[in-house]
């Protein structure tokens, strides 16, 4: 999808796949969410929209809801987006030139609100928080979603990878994590561990990697089994879980570099 958007933003930015019947909706969700915005402006002067921007920005990159000033600049934001949708009569007729500031103003919009939610203390009421969760809900509907041929390609790309390098996955995890190789028990065991982590993972909107998850079950087997582990390989697993997120860092900090010089 980042590829998507990167080389062809003007098909995959937005979801163009939404049908004009949702635009009536998301207009009256967006003034429902104005109206709250504007209720906790408390008279604070609306900013120009490249200032809005500027603070709903600021206020996503600090975590902080910064009183009247962030409300105005969040109903100014608000009201061009939903302008554009509403000049347009949907998302799939937003013109490829203002494609790039619809979507960037609909992420930050729901960031806010998502920092907002998970504070819990900007003084809104039940009422005001249902009708900014529905607003999110319907930003987050106009620009994260994932065609299904691109679910499809990816499944197929996992499952014949898996196909093709399958003997290095089945031979660490079923016989170099413990001193005995992997009973079927076991494997059950730590499958169900697997599935039930991911799931509240993906319940609760947290980042696991499916193989660190089924490492760590396989693990607990062995312990459990009495069986005990192969150190030396637990120590490695550990070591790449550790490096990953650094070395990742750094090497996308200096291609992003290198490419902002160049170009």
């Amino acid at each position: 999808m980042l590829i998507l958007i990167g080389a062809v933003p003007t098909a995959y930015a937005l979801n163009r796949t939404m049908p004009e019947a949702a635009t009536p909706g998301f207009i009256a969700v967006t003034a429902e969410a104005r109206a709250v915005f504007d209720a906790h402006a408390a008279g604070q002067a609306a900013p120009a929209l490249a200032a809005a921007r500027q603070k709903v920005a600021a206020a996503v990159q600090s975590r902080e809801v910064q009183g009247a000033e962030t409300f105005a600049a969040l109903s100014v934001v608000a009201g061009d987006i939903g302008r554009q949708v509403q000049q347009h009569g949907a998302l799939r007729a937003i013109p490829a030139a203002a494609t790039p500031n619809v979507r960037n103003d609909m992420y930050l919009t729901s960031d806010l609100l998502l920092v907002m939610q998970r504070q819990g203390s900007v003084g809104l009421g039940s009422a005001e928080v249902a009708t900014l969760r529905r607003y999110r809900e319907a930003l987050e509907a106009s620009t994260r979603y994932i065609p299904v041929w691109v679910k499809v390609g990816v499944a197929i790309a996992l499952g014949l990878g898996t196909m093709v390098g399958w003997k290095r996955i089945v031979v660490t995890v079923g016989e170099r994590i413990g001193k005995s190789h992997l009973t079927y028990a076991q494997g059950a065991a730590a499958e169900l561990v697997a599935a039930a982590t991911i799931g509240a993972a993906d319940a609760f909107k947290l980042p696991v990697s499916t193989t660190h998850v089924l490492s760590s079950g396989v693990a607990g087997t062995m312990m459990a089994n009495g069986s005990g582990l192969q150190w030396a390989t637990v120590r490695n697993i550990a070591l790449a879980w550790v490096l990953t997120l650094p070395a990742a860092m750094l090497l996308a900090g200096a291609l992003y570099a290198l490419f902002r010089a160049l170009f």
